[in-house]
């Protein structure tokens, strides 16, 4: 399965809290619907030392009323200018992937040389291609399209089953609930993982999935004979802290370890120890920003070990030591 590369370390979150993060959402005709409120959806809900972590503001080529994918229409007030504006610019999936807006073309190639975040949600890579800035760059989009995205732009390293991927400062995600944990990733980046966490239980979605998960698994919906697996990682993520094998979450499933491992693959797109240890890093970077905890302590109490394993996994996962990651995110007042 291809992996997502490390994510780069965000600027300081002490500086980033001063003001509001701005996003603009870009519009395309026919735009997704979805695609659309996604962003506004979660990014509303981010709260930083009392005050809106976001501002988001939806625009378009030619501000009005805007024809959706599913039928009905919605007025956007913004024009193209409101990605000068912008921290972050993200194009929503749009049916118009063939013939793109020259003007939103002009406005990303912009953006990009102004270093500004690029992101996109399902076809809307389509338009961050077509604008030149996926070239050499890793991408995906929604698997019914990444055939279709390899043809047209073969010097994009297209990643046809990933939820999404980040290559430098461009991030594009695959449709639907992909583009939720786009969002909550960019979240992360920004506030760290206690924010984007608060934010997914707020909006009663799972936790930021790694991006490297699959688009789709073998058995999306669990039977109602009661085949998932969903107990069991909830009991596990109660004990996050022991040692915990693939014996242990076998038993507690009253499976075997064969079929244990085969079907929680195709629920969740990841082996039991690699969800084990995406749950872990997670709780470390919890505790390492709302904690004082040492940082063996943190190791300890995550699953992860020692204060030296701890460090390998976030700098791997995030290009941050332990410290620095504290230093970067911690929610507690400083004294």
């Amino acid at each position: 399965m291809p992996s997502t590369p490390a994510e780069p370390p965000a600027p300081d979150a002490r500086t980033a809290r001063t003001a509001p993060h701005r996003v603009a959402v870009i519009a395309g005709r026919p735009v997704s619907m979805f695609n659309l409120a996604v962003p506004e959806m979660l990014f509303a809900k981010v709260e930083v030392d009392g005050g809106p972590g976001y501002e988001v503001e939806l625009c378009t080529p030619q501000p009005g009323v805007v024809g959706t994918s599913g039928g009905a229409e919605v007025v956007i007030r913004s024009g193209l200018d409101a990605v000068g504006r912008a921290d972050t610019v993200i194009v929503a999936g749009t049916g118009s992937r063939a013939e793109p807006d020259p003007r939103v073309l002009a406005a990303l190639r912009t953006a990009a040389a102004a270093g500004k975040r690029v992101a996109s949600i399902c076809t809307g890579a389509f338009l961050l291609a077509e604008a030149g800035l996926l070239d050499g760059r890793k991408a995906t989009t929604y698997w019914t399209y990444t055939t279709e995205l390899t043809a047209r732009y073969p010097a994009v390293d297209v990643q046809p089953d990933v939820l999404f991927v980040q290559d430098g400062q461009m991030v594009t995600s695959s449709g639907y609930a992909a583009g939720i944990d786009l969002c909550l990733h960019i979240i992360r980046t920004d506030y760290g993982a206690a924010v984007a966490n608060s934010v997914a239980r707020y909006a009663l979605v799972a936790p930021v999935r790694p991006g490297g998960q699959a688009q789709f698994t073998e058995t999306p919906l669990p039977a109602e004979t009661g085949t998932s697996f969903a107990e069991t990682r909830a009991w596990a993520m109660t004990r996050l802290d022991q040692p915990l094998t693939l014996t242990d979450l076998a038993r507690h499933a009253a499976v075997s370890v064969r079929t244990l491992t085969r079907r929680f693959h195709a629920e969740t797109g990841l082996s039991p120890l690699q969800w084990l240890l995406h749950q872990r890093v997670e709780r470390a970077r919890e505790l390492l920003e709302t904690t004082t905890l040492p940082v063996d302590q943190v190791a300890r109490a995550s699953g992860l070990g020692t204060a030296d394993s701890l460090r390998q996994h976030l700098l791997r996962r995030v290009g941050l030591t332990p410290s620095d990651y504290r230093s970067s995110f911690s929610r507690l007042t400083a004294v």
